[in-house]
């Protein structure tokens, strides 16, 4: 019996722990090790890195993927892809989402996560498309989350359309960690019965949950699951590759892992951990268990966020009011899964309602939401908030996306000299501003090299 591992230390688990704020140089001397230790793959790319990169690191997130590819080419490189929001917060038109996957898979990426916040699989289908036609995996995800409107026939239901799509693997995205041993047998179990592809279980610490989710899992036949590097695990963050290396070898299964090279792994991130503990940031809170969580079902990396902001504005005090307010902003909205973007509209929601007053003020995401651009919302949206956002229009039934006109040349022709390359047009459509920022940035630190440099030549 094999079971695989995807280790989450670069994307995921760095974002639930500390926002993802590891900068590029901070673990490039462990990629050659990490290559060689025997993962199934390494999630590296997609989530918030991409913002974080532009936003706070001062890099270009396509160069940090071809520098960790270059050094990692044995070991398939991972990504997580928002489907029709790409890497940000509303949908793109196909155009770019296709450009985008291609420059992906161009740029290093081999497994592409696919997924909708409200496993609404219409905002999906491009991007699975256009990843089968370039020729890497395409993960097709299914979000996880309890509700009265999310049964075991309704996943099995998704996964058998996730199967029909042609998606290479299924993953279970629980992304608050509030699956139960049991839920995770029964699912996994229902899922592998139903489809004939592999299927892979993605968890959270956060309850204390994950370490027997997913050992039930793998007992009712999950082929991958997703672990982290045990100095960058628990919490907020995924469950310690080693501890499930240990346990799943002690039961018969072949993990392919190389004990020696994950001791080295952990003893490069422990250093690191120690460093973002001093400096702050890694907050401890995140590194707790939460079990409240089972309650209001936040994610890992919208828990560190929120942990933030309220600090940023000396509201900390008010986090367990807006962890409360969290499942009836989300009852309200129809029981979205909460996954980014939903996690991050229900949230700021949440907060708004708890500092200023219930629904005084409305986000234009949410307000967007409630209109139906985002996609079909689960269950039923509360009356009285419709009505306060739409009056008495309808909300859009269709697909968004098929109201979008293609913008990827126009962008690029708007850009002009500014855009190096298709890749710095992406990098504008996704954050614009973020984007301007840092091409600019990028120019000023050019015209310095060449300065010194001419310097150093006129010097002799």
């Amino acid at each position: 019996m094999k079971i695989q591992f995807t280790e989450t230390v670069l994307r995921d688990a760095q974002q639930s722990l500390i926002a993802t704020r590891m900068p590029y140089e901070e673990f490039e001397p462990i990629l050659k090790t990490l290559d060689s230790a025997g993962y199934y793959s390494l999630e590296c790319w997609g989530g918030a890195t991409f913002d974080s990169c532009l936003r706070y690191l001062n890099e270009d997130p396509w160069e940090r993927l071809r520098k960790i590819k270059k050094a990692c080419p044995n070991t398939k490189l991972q990504m997580l892809l928002r489907g029709q929001n790409l890497l940000g917060y509303k949908h793109y038109p196909d155009d770019v989402v296709r450009m985008f996957v291609r420059k992906s898979v161009e740029n290093g990426i081999d497994i592409i996560r696919i997924f909708d916040a409200l496993n609404d699989f219409r905002n999906i289908k491009t991007a699975v498309d256009e990843t089968l036609k370039c020729g890497a995996i395409a993960s097709g995800t299914l979000c996880y989350t309890t509700s009265p409107v999310h049964t075991l026939d309704s996943f099995v239901k998704s996964a058998k359309e996730l199967e029909n799509m042609g998606v290479q693997t299924i993953c279970v995205k629980d992304m608050a960690g509030i699956m139960s041993p049991k839920e995770a047998y029964e699912l996994i179990k229902a899922i592998k019965e139903s489809v004939s592809l592999p299927v892979i279980l993605h968890t959270h610490s956060t309850t204390g949950l994950g370490f027997m989710t997913l050992l039930k899992a793998v007992e009712a036949g999950a082929d991958v699951i997703d672990t982290a590097i045990s100095s960058f695990s628990g919490g907020t963050a995924q469950p310690a590759t080693e501890t499930m290396n240990y346990v799943l070898k002690q039961y018969g299964y072949e993990t392919g892992l190389d004990e020696k090279k994950l001791i080295e792994i952990n003893t490069f991130f422990k250093a690191y951990r120690d460093k973002c503990l001093k400096s702050g940031l890694l907050n401890p809170v995140v590194m707790a268990t939460a079990t409240d969580a089972l309650n209001y079902q936040i994610p890992g990396g919208m828990l560190s966020n929120l942990v933030a902001q309220l600090t940023a504005q000396n509201k900390l005090d008010k986090l367990d009011e807006v962890l409360a307010e969290t499942p009836r902003v989300r009852k309200d909205l129809g029981y979205p899964p909460l996954v980014t973007p939903m996690s991050q509209m229900v949230g700021v929601q949440a907060t708004a309602n708890v500092l200023f007053g219930k629904y005084k003020n409305i986000s234009k995401e949410v307000k967007s939401y409630i209109k139906g651009e985002y996609g079909k919302a689960p269950g039923k949206i509360d009356d009285e908030l419709m009505k306060k956002v739409l009056g008495d229009e309808k909300p859009f039934t269709g697909r968004f996306a098929d109201t979008l006109a293609p913008m990827f040349e126009k962008t690029k022709k708007e850009l002009g000299d500014k855009a190096k390359s298709d890749e710095d047009v992406l990098s504008y459509i996704a954050f614009p501003a973020l984007a301007e920022k840092f091409f600019d940035e990028r120019e000023l630190r050019k015209s310095r090299t060449f300065t010194y440099s001419f310097k150093e030549i006129k010097e002799g």
